[in-house]
């Protein structure tokens, strides 16, 4: 699990119910942001307040509510952006900010290490980053729920392979960090996931197919 020195903070910003993460070190100051999509000044804001230095970006998936405000914080700050190298090419942004990574890879932020999962199906290349016991997840998994498929680049089948292969087999008390505040809980513990989620308690590819509409 997370520990007193990981700093974290789940910001619910944008009229689509965005949640945006702040993660870093409480000991050297270092601290990423995840999927500034919404209100970069207030992401720049809490950092500064909370007394951290951005360092770095990463990108769950180029949809536009998860990446409008790249090019904004660019402006401010001078930091690599780690996306999914199949996601890369929608993203607005100079070539040379990019890190694009192919999945299985370790960042630091600080002394922690937070490492990337390719997940598939709500967009070629959504990624999960898994940081301290917490899974940031994006739109690939919701408390209680799963991202859509049906948007161009979706795919069904490989969603349920990145739920199935990727994050179920991830230990019961991570902590589900998601990508959107569609729930009345903001986080979830995976293990409560895989017993009430029925997406992600789908025991075959066809009950998921039918689950999300297609069969």
């Amino acid at each position: 699990m997370a520990t007193a020195e990981f700093y974290f903070q789940q910001l619910e910003l944008g009229p689509m119910q965005n949640f945006i993460y702040l993660i870093g070190d409480s000991q050297t100051r270092e601290a990423a942001v995840v999927d500034p999509g919404w209100e970069v000044p207030a992401i720049l804001s809490v950092a500064r307040r909370d007394g951290y230095r951005l360092t770095k970006a990463f990108v769950t998936h180029h949809h536009f509510d998860h990446v409008m405000g790249l090019k904004e914080l660019l402006g401010a700050v001078d930091l690599p952006i780690y996306v999914h190298r199949d996601d890369a090419p929608y993203l607005d942004v100079s070539r040379s900010s990019l890190k694009p990574v192919s999945g299985g890879e370790a960042v630091s932020v600080g002394r922690f290490q937070v490492t990337l999962i390719h997940t598939p199906g709500h967009t070629p290349g959504s990624q999960c980053l898994l940081v301290e016991g917490r899974l940031l997840s994006g739109d690939t998994l919701f408390v209680r729920a799963c991202g859509r498929c049906d948007l161009p680049g979706g795919d069904p089948a490989k969603l349920y392979e990145s739920l199935d292969k990727k994050l179920r087999p991830l230990d019961d008390t991570t902590v589900l960090c998601p990508g959107h505040h569609y729930a009345e809980a903001t986080t979830s513990a995976l293990g409560e996931e895989k017993r009430a989620n029925p997406f992600l308690r789908a025991g075959t590819m066809q009950e998921f197919l039918r689950l999300v509409g297609y069969q």
